[in-house]
């Protein structure tokens, strides 16, 4: 659906109005610039994650191989979709399995957080790790999208406990992810003081699954009331915004309506350590490997040249980086 159906957040992600002052000096040469970074303990090439997307079907097993396929020859992290599916129908495994085309790659298991409220516990969480040999576990919370589906999974009380409890037990680090309105200050906060080890703010911008549940509504009712979260949500700049702010030390990931490497750059000068993309690599990856690794190629030097024009070595040297606002 997400290719075929307008399914953009009626709200900007924030990064449009953002701007680096250019550096017409920057005293580097272009070569000297260095944009590998290590990642919960994993060594990239780029500050890249292929973001979270798809799983359970033949198609997604072939998107899902052509995008690590690409990660393996651009050393970038890639996430994968929701594993419940694999985990309730034993034999979609098979179409989250890349481990055997990207052996190197920092490579994430994901479940909604949720589940652990219907039944689901460590165990499910560590055969969704085990399932594709995964670096980490995107938990990942979906409350707006949940209550806009007639039989949507609702019961997010406790949910918190829940998630401590897996992350003092889980073998590999947790992190929470929203999945397209924003996790804010206080959000990441307790989920950090709970354990987890890193988070993605998914902001608001880039794809709106109340706009997909508006899509899929069976009646005039659910369109209606899907229809007017179209516009909910926090801005990814502010939530990278004020999840640093709260927490400076907290490996934090940047995503929602980045459209390539200069929105990754920014997002890196906000404060963030890896910015994440969906939409523009599911639709490359609708049409081939190469066109996966030409578009991971652009974002990478897109993110160089930033770096370049800008004076910055490092990445710890960008972050260091003013950006300015305007129209």
């Amino acid at each position: 659906m997400n290719l075929e159906e307008d399914v953009q957040s009626g709200q900007s992600s924030g990064l449009s109005c953002l701007h680096f002052l250019h550096n017409p000096l920057p005293e580097i040469d272009l070569a000297e610039v260095d944009c590998r970074l290590r990642f919960l303990g994993k060594p990239l090439r780029a500050p890249i994650l292929i973001s979270s997307m798809t799983g359970g079907t033949a198609e997604a097993r072939r998107i899902n191989r052509t995008l690590a396929e690409a990660a393996q020859q651009h050393g970038v992290a890639l996430g994968l979709g929701s594993q419940r599916a694999a985990l309730e129908t034993p034999s979609l495994a098979d179409t989250y399995q890349v481990r055997d085309l990207a052996p190197d790659i920092l490579l994430l298991a994901n479940l909604g957080a949720v589940q652990l409220n219907y039944g689901y516990d460590v165990n499910h969480c560590r055969r969704a790790v085990e399932m594709i040999g995964a670096d980490a576990l995107i938990l990942h919370l979906n409350a707006l999208q949940e209550a806009l589906q007639p039989e949507g999974d609702t019961r997010f009380s406790g949910l918190l406990r829940r998630i401590e409890a897996v992350c003092h037990t889980l073998e590999v680090p947790v992190i929470a992810k929203e999945v397209g309105w924003g996790i804010s200050a206080d959000a990441a906060r307790r989920l950090v003081e709970a354990g987890v080890a890193a988070i993605d703010v998914a902001g608001a911008g880039g794809t709106s699954w109340s706009q997909v549940e508006m899509h899929r509504a069976r009646d005039e009712h659910q369109r209606q009331l899907a229809a007017a979260f179209r516009s909910w949500g926090l801005p990814t700049a502010d939530a990278v915004q004020q999840v640093r702010q709260a927490l400076p030390d907290v490996p934090l990931i940047a995503s929602g309506g980045l459209r390539g490497g200069l929105d990754i750059a920014k997002c890196l000068a906000l404060g963030a350590d890896l910015g994440g993309l969906a939409g523009p690599f599911l639709r490359s990856a609708a049409v081939s490997v190469e066109a996966v690794s030409d578009s991971l190629r652009l974002a990478t030097a897109e993110v160089r040249t930033a770096m370049f024009v800008t004076g910055c070595r490092t990445l710890a040297d960008l972050r260091r980086v003013p950006l300015v606002a305007r129209p």
